[in-house]
This record gives C-alpha cells, structure tokens and sequence, in this order.
C-alpha cells in the first residue's frame, strides 16, 4: 500500500530528499551568473573557438553531399554516375591543392594581391608540435593564438571546395572529366586562392574596406563566373536548343534527390554563415551566431516562396526546380551580410534573391546558354545581388563594393575564360557527340546508375 501523501510529508528523510531534489535547480539557476562573473578562461576559449571551427567546417563539408544529389537527381539517368565521380574527385582535388599551394597564397604573408608558398608546408605551430610532445610549458603559448592552427586551415578548406562545385553543375552532362579535373586544380590552387588574397587575405579590396562576411561574391559569384565561362566556351548540350531558338526541356532524372541535395545545401549553409564569425568564445559570439542562423534560415524561406510565386508568371507554370533554386538564391544572397541585426532585411535580401535567380533561368535560356543546374543564376546573379545588399543594412559602401564586384569578376571570367579555351583548343573539353548521346556512365565509366533501366542512345534531333 502506498504512503499518504500528507504521511510522506511526515517522513524524517524528506528534509534530506527535498535538498538532493533542490540542488541542481539551484546550481543550474545560479551557474549562469557564476559563469557570467568568472567570465570565461582563456583555455577554455580556445577549445571553444577550435570545436566551432572543425564543426561547421564539417557541417560545410556534408554540402559537396548537397552538391552531388542536387546535379545527380538533376542530370538525366545516364549521366549520374560521372556526376558523382567528379564531385569526390574535385573535393580531394580541392583538398591536396589548397593544402600545398592555396591556402599559403591566399593567407600567408599577402602582400596586397598574393602571398607566398613558404616550406615546409603549412601545419601546425612550433608551440603545438611542442605541446604535442609533451612539453605542458607550451600550453600558454598555444592557448594565446585562440585556436588550432589546422582547425582553421580546415574551415577554409571546405569553403574553395564548394566553389568548384559550383562550376561542376553547370557544365553537367557535356563537359571531359579529365579536363573538368584540371580546370579544378587551376581554380583551387591559384584562381580562389588569389581572390581570397585580395579579401581575406587582406589584400588590397580588404584595404579598400569591401565587406562579404562568408563569400556571396569571394565563393559564390568567383564559383558563377568560372561555370559562365566555362559554359561559353564548352557549348550547350546536343539538342538543348532547337533551330528556332527556343529551349528544349530536360527534365530531372530524380526530383526526390534535388530535393534532398537542396536541404542538404541548407543545413551546410548554417555552418558556411554561423562558422564566419570565427569564434565561438564569449556570449557576444554565440548571439551573434545566432542572430546568423536565424537571418540565414529567413533569406532561404523568402526566395523559396518568390521563386515558386514568380514560376507561373515567367514559366507558364507552378515549377519546383525554380522553387527549389530560389531557396539556394536566398541562402547565397544572405551570405555576404547575414550579421545583420534586423531580422526583416534578411527576408528581403532573400525576396530579391529569389527573384533575380528566377527571371536570370529564364534569362540564360533567351541567350542560349545552357546551365544544367541554374549554378550561375543562383551563385553569381544572387551572389552580386547579396555584395550589394551588405549597403543596406551591414554598414558597405557601394562605391567599394562595386568595385569588389566588377574587379573580382573581371579576373575570374577573364582568367577562366583563356583557362576552358586553352583546354578545348588543346586536350579538349567537350566528350565527343557519341559518348554525349550514349551517356557519360556507360562510354566511359562501363556502368549504369539505375541498371534496371534500359538505356537508349538519343538520336539526332535537328528541329
């Protein structure tokens, strides 16, 4: 039989028991203040700043994910396999060249355009390596620079992998692997890394006081500028565009991927913006995050319901694919500013995102210019339009940003343009008519993605 209760009250223990009960609600209660007082050290700091960096760089990583569902789902069956292919070879490509050429040009000692390549190569500080090997008389030293040496090398890392994917979708379907592979080396070694320099770096534009907190035009329009070009030079694929000019459509193989590639896209790009604060040791960086996530959340809705609002005006239809590209509008016209405190702005920011990407698909199509996956009105038409809106409520000038704008795109389509030319002209950067219309998978990879399906070769359609 169970105790009454007013019994219960009686028990001699329940002093004891209600102080056992009461005690974490008052350490809990009162460990805020007492933390708010003592403040933080400065060990725990650089753990702190260190497990942020190698988090969200993580978290950026799973986007080459987002990547790589969002083009395979958006390529026909045939071709699925070769985009999963390039997207790991041009994330390792990425990796091994930033490591042993990138990041030095882009970080260390940058004089105004470039830095240097010092050896031995770029890894941790003698006061680490010390501290690694035992010597506890290092810890104070190491604890001073705020953070792991590598933890930052590694957040940087991802982020010139997520501009070579920028240009893998684009140029989907069409394009020579091996020649796709060399363009990434050449963009990730010098092209990225000499942007970052100018910026980043603390080259000359960072001088002139040009603001892109996470990279709308540094990533974004850098990974839109070099897909345009290449997109110019390689040509569109056969049979996109009929003889009277207008676009024939190519459906995606797989909705369901796209999607899934978006949101994965979306859950990166809280590490891509959040992680730009570049530390994560004091009450003034967890709200500014916050006030980060929340604003990037926000831009990404708002472009999602414009893009899908405008598709029936501008394509005769309710259209997902839009939708779903004027989500990633959102997300990249936000990045350049989204530590902006009123939140409305970022929807607004995210309103006009959306809809420069969904009148810049209609716009390729009238100039003929073929774009798989939408990559140069989402990263570049987008990523301008965020540059510039870092004037309306972070505090940019416009003049400096133009600038930013007009010189960062004039240097990578300029040098990406000669790079494609130079590779068509030489090892050639288009596959040839039969493999385009057997398909990448089966001419030169010897599978299928989906090998219950039969698989045709198209024929040749010259209305």
């Amino acid at each position: 039989m169970s105790t009454p209760l007013p019994a219960l009250f009686r028990h001699r223990r329940l002093p004891m028991l209600a102080a056992v009960l009461l005690l974490p609600v008052a350490v809990f209660l009162a460990w805020p203040h007492a933390a708010q007082a003592a403040g933080v050290d400065p060990e725990t700091q650089f753990v702190l700043n260190t497990f942020a960096f190698l988090v969200w760089g993580a978290l950026i990583m799973w986007m080459c994910a987002g990547f790589t569902m969002l083009e395979a789902g958006s390529v026909r069956t045939k071709n699925a396999s070769m985009i999963c292919l390039k997207n790991i070879g041009l994330y390792s490509i990425a990796g091994l060249a930033f490591y042993f050429i990138g990041y030095n040009l882009m970080y260390n000692n940058v004089q105004s355009v470039i830095g240097t390549v010092v050896w031995p190569l770029y890894g941790p500080s003698g006061d680490e390596i010390a501290l690694l090997g035992g010597d506890e008389s290092a810890l104070s030293a190491v604890v001073d620079s705020g953070y792991s040496v590598m933890s930052d090398w590694f957040f940087q890392m991802v982020f010139v992998a997520t501009t070579a994917s920028i240009v893998s979708g684009t140029l989907a379907e069409r394009v020579n692997m091996w020649s796709f592979f060399l363009f990434t080396l050449l963009l990730t070694a010098f092209i990225y890394p000499i942007i970052g320099a100018w910026t980043w770096g603390g080259g000359w534009l960072a001088e002139m006081g040009f603001q892109d907190f996470a990279g709308s035009t540094i990533v974004h329009s850098t990974g839109g500028w070099a897909a345009l070009a290449g997109a110019l030079v390689i040509g569109p694929r056969l049979g996109k565009f009929r003889r009277d000019g207008t676009a024939r459509a190519t459906p995606p193989s797989n909705v369901v991927l796209v999607t899934l590639g978006v949101f994965i896209l979306w859950l990166g790009w809280f590490g891509f913006n959040g992680g730009s604060q570049l530390a994560l040791g004091s009450a003034l960086d967890a709200v500014a995050m916050s006030n980060i996530l929340v604003n990037t959340n926000l831009a990404a809705a708002a472009g999602v319901l414009t893009a899908l609002s405008l598709s029936r005006l501008v394509f005769g239809r309710i259209d997902l694919m839009v939708g779903l590209n004027g989500g990633l509008a959102g997300l990249v016209s936000i990045t350049a500013g989204p530590d902006i405190v009123p939140h409305a702005w970022s929807v607004l920011i995210g309103i006009v995102g959306g809809a420069i990407c969904t009148g810049g698909i209609k716009l390729l199509e009238i100039v003929k210019v073929d774009d798989v996956v939408g990559a140069v009105p989402v990263h570049l038409f987008a990523g301008v339009w965020g540059t510039i809106a870092v004037c309306i409520a972070a505090g940019g000038n416009i003049v400096t940003q133009l600038i930013g704008i007009l010189s960062i795109g004039a240097f990578v389509f300029g040098v990406s343009w000669a790079v494609w030319f130079g590779i068509a002209k030489t090892v050639g950067a288009r596959v040839p008519e039969s493999t385009e219309r057997l398909g990448q998978d089966a001419a030169e990879l010897g599978m299928e993605s989906y090998p219950e399906f039969v698989l045709m070769p198209e024929p040749a359609d010259d209305d």
